[in-house]
């Protein structure tokens, strides 16, 4: 069986991040054949075009993962209804220079958690719209707009069973889309 690489990027750099959390439960749900990889963007510097010929170090690490993945997972909290700044310098750092963007073609995913009853539905709107002018397949169903209660995370990962097997069969949904878009890659 074919294994692929996923690169996750997680928008928030709390340590105890809702989100990461939910990355984290979403590798344990995954089926086996997606091997998700997490993309550190913490150490980013801001974009700045005037670094196009010469990035850092950082910015080279994280371009480099990305371009040996399959596919994206992007797990974003919502700040002021769209995406936190550090989830767009990354994304704006993959997509430069002009020409050589690194997530173009790539089958990706996006999910969040919130503490807010609409989850990150607005977040992911405005994250989607990024995303499909980087030429991005986007999985469109099921759209994953979680809200945090007390209980929702356990040791083991997610604490509601109905919420589990939702998150089991959205993972297997991506995958499916993977293999299907990395198919339609390999056949031209």
């Amino acid at each position: 069986m074919m294994t692929y690489r996923i690169a996750v990027l997680v928008g928030s750099l709390r340590r105890e991040s809702l989100n990461r959390q939910l990355a984290a439960a979403l590798a344990k749900l995954a089926p086996q054949s997606l091997e998700l990889v997490p993309v550190r963007i913490d150490d980013l510097p801001p974009y700045d075009q005037d670094d196009d010929g010469h990035p850092a170090e950082p910015v080279r690490r994280m371009k480099t993962e990305i371009a040996a993945a399959q596919g994206v997972l992007f797990v974003t909290p919502e700040y002021n209804r769209s995406v936190p700044g550090v989830l767009k310098n990354a994304i704006d750092h993959g997509s430069r220079p002009y020409g050589q963007s690194v997530w173009s073609g790539k089958p990706a995913a996006v999910a969040g958690i919130s503490v807010g009853t609409i989850g990150t539905a607005a977040a992911q709107q405005h994250l989607r719209t990024i995303l499909a002018y980087l030429d991005m397949p986007t999985l469109g169903q099921p759209e994953v707009f979680l809200q945090d209660k007390p209980g929702f995370f356990t040791a083991d990962g997610i604490g509601p069973d109905d919420t589990q097997q939702f998150l089991q069969k959205f993972m297997e949904r991506f995958a499916d889309w993977v293999k299907h878009h990395a198919d339609r890659v390999a056949n031209r």
